[in-house]
């Protein structure tokens, strides 16, 4: 009988193929119901490569070939301003990239503006906690699992990376106990502080909505966040990003300084925001190699 979880997933896999991704799996990380859904949940909707209205947060799988895969896994967090998400060029695309690297991949679509804080946090943290605790299962070791964002993304990723332990961050189900920690950051011209003047002010809208108080844009930015827990984070941006503008990056990469906490930034003086993974502009188009190259020096790449 097809249930309504049943045609929810059925659903989900169909936008993943009309992607062309190569996943083999999507798994649903609030398989005993989705902390505070929507009365009036409607189905997610793809255009354009963009996913938007999740209700139902999921993780596709994109497990690395048994041949190369060397324990170490990612959790990719799309960016679309908390609107919308890039699962293509910064989802799927990825996910193949860092496969070639041996690592496994796990593309999250998490909820956005419809819930607002703090359900995409519940949902990045839930999805770090349900890889960890099924690690045998997806042939990946629980002390190498790392996050990755992009944009808004990038911002969801920085809190995974801080926050991993906030109350908030909590539901009360049994894999509470699991540890959120992500083992290493990878953000890509991440959005960082919410507040003014370098902020992007549509996503601190769609996450906190338009009369959010001082005290939660203060907490809910990231650069303020930073402690010697933090884990060890890879940082790219351009210097001329019109959207996110680079002073993001470079008050994060300051914080994790001044914690103590191994960084590694690339900045590039042109390029676009929300690149991801085009491949004709030339030195930010190389974000992966530079990006392989810090995870080798890591240790992340090591069988």
């Amino acid at each position: 009988m097809k249930t309504a979880a049943t045609g929810f997933l059925l659903a989900t896999l169909a936008s993943t193929a009309a992607l062309g991704a190569a996943a083999l799996h999507v798994i649903e990380l609030w398989p005993e119901g989705v902390p505070g859904l929507r009365a009036d949940a409607t189905p997610q909707k793809l255009e354009n490569a963009r996913v938007s209205n999740v209700h139902r947060p999921t993780l596709t799988i994109f497990p690395a070939p048994a041949t190369t895969a060397n324990g170490t896994a990612v959790i990719i967090c799309p960016g679309g301003g908390y609107v919308r998400l890039s699962v293509e060029n910064e989802g799927s695309l990825m996910a193949e990239r860092f496969n070639q690297m041996g690592v496994a991949a796990f593309v999250l679509y998490y909820r956005m503006q419809e819930y607002g804080h703090p359900a995409p946090l519940r949902d990045a943290l839930r999805a770090i906690r349900l890889v960890r605790s099924r690690a045998a299962e997806f042939n990946v070791k629980p002390d190498r699992i790392g996050i990755i964002g992009s944009s808004a993304g990038g911002h969801l990723a920085a809190s995974a990376s801080n926050l991993f332990d906030a109350p908030e961050g909590r539901t009360g189900a049994d894999l509470d106990q699991v540890s959120a920690r992500p083992d290493f950051s990878i953000l890509l011209y991440p959005v960082i502080t919410l507040k003014a003047p370098h902020a992007h002010a549509g996503s601190r809208t769609a996450l906190l909505g338009a009369t959010a108080s001082p005290e939660l844009i203060a907490a809910m930015s990231l650069e303020t966040r930073v402690t010697k827990a933090t884990p060890p984070t890879f940082l790219i941006h351009t210097e001329n990003d019109r959207t996110v503008p680079v002073e993001n990056a470079l008050m994060y990469y300051q914080a994790l300084r001044t914690a103590g906490v191994p960084a590694e930034m690339h900045l590039w003086p042109n390029g676009p925001h929300g690149f991801g993974m085009r491949q004709d502009l030339g030195a930010p188009s190389t974000w992966t190699l530079r990006c392989e190259e810090w995870m080798r020096a890591s240790g992340w790449l090591k069988p």
